[in-house]
């Protein structure tokens, strides 16, 4: 099974086209995120992460998604904008996706495949751990926070690497 993700392509949230495989030598944490969830604040948290881990090279990719609740209705310029006034998010958001069912993206696809516990994304704030080659190494739950110390450790181990 494909277990890279540097084969598929992504609308940024402004509309440009960008392949995932031009993050190589990164690590990235993709997070489906959702502006009225009871998980939101984990915005600040993300960014936190952005602002401590982007000089050795982590990329955090936020992408909305409407799919849980209906906890994502905003244009994507809506979504930017309260992204940025409510948690100054200077991470890159991308465009709208469809985490499950059957306009389930290509990126979520193969997400959901690679790493235990394969499986649906269950809600809002999945992240998932990808290294620099752009292979999926680790999924943590929504539960999971931006500061929990088994992501930070996840983190700091694909970076040393």
């Amino acid at each position: 099974m494909n277990n890279t993700i540097s084969d598929i392509a992504v609308k940024t949230i402004d509309g440009t086209d960008k392949k995932l495989g031009d993050y190589a030598g990164n690590v990235l944490l993709l997070v489906n995120v959702a502006s009225k969830c009871g998980y939101t604040p984990q915005y600040a948290g993300l960014e936190n992460l952005n602002q401590k881990y982007k000089q050795s090279g982590l990329r955090i990719l936020g992408f909305p998604c409407n799919d849980f609740g209906a906890q994502e209705p905003g244009s994507n310029a809506e979504i930017m904008s309260f992204c940025t006034k409510n948690y100054g998010v200077t991470f890159e958001m991308f465009d709208k996706v469809n985490a499950i069912g059957d306009k389930k993206h290509p990126l979520y696809d193969r997400l959901t495949k690679a790493v235990n516990p394969p499986g649906d994304v269950s809600w809002n704030f999945e992240k998932f751990l990808v290294s620099k080659q752009g292979e999926i190494v680790a999924r943590f739950r929504s539960s999971v926070k931006p500061d929990a110390p088994e992501l930070i450790a996840a983190i700091e181990r694909e970076l040393a690497k």
